[in-house]
């Protein structure tokens, strides 16, 4: 699989706790993985946002039921490049079986984008079916 980002993050987006994990591709296909788990007030997702920065994060997928994903999306945007991403699609995707693929173990935009599946979207169509 190609490597398209070499150092993305994938959240896990629930009421009172976001899971992140940062992937780093190192070389001959090696990869390197950080979780962290954060709190929902503001301080706390700007405390995530310092830190997806120290790590050199440069892409951000969320996975997200309801609109727990909107204040973390207001946080994030215009600092990483953002995608929501569909959690029932994503199981649906074959081959996301394995932990590295799972947006909350790996976000699935640091690899080729055929994992997505089409899964992924920006606020603006996520916002027309997650009310």
């Amino acid at each position: 699989m190609e490597v398209l980002y070499p150092c993305c993050c994938g959240l896990e987006v629930h009421k009172k706790s976001i899971t992140a994990c940062v992937l780093w591709a190192e070389l001959k296909g090696a990869v390197r993985k950080e979780k962290r788990r954060f709190g929902t007030f503001t301080a706390e997702l700007l405390s995530l946002a310092d830190w997806l920065h120290a790590c050199g994060v440069t892409h951000v997928a969320m996975e997200s039921t309801g609109v727990y994903w909107k204040p973390v999306w207001n946080i994030l945007e215009g600092q990483f490049e953002i995608v929501l991403v569909n959690a029932q699609h994503i199981k649906a995707v074959p081959g996301t079986e394995e932990p590295i693929r799972r947006t909350a173990s790996g976000s699935p935009i640091c690899y080729s984008t055929a994992c997505c599946g089409g899964a992924s979207c920006h606020r603006e169509g996520r916002e027309s079916y997650a009310t």
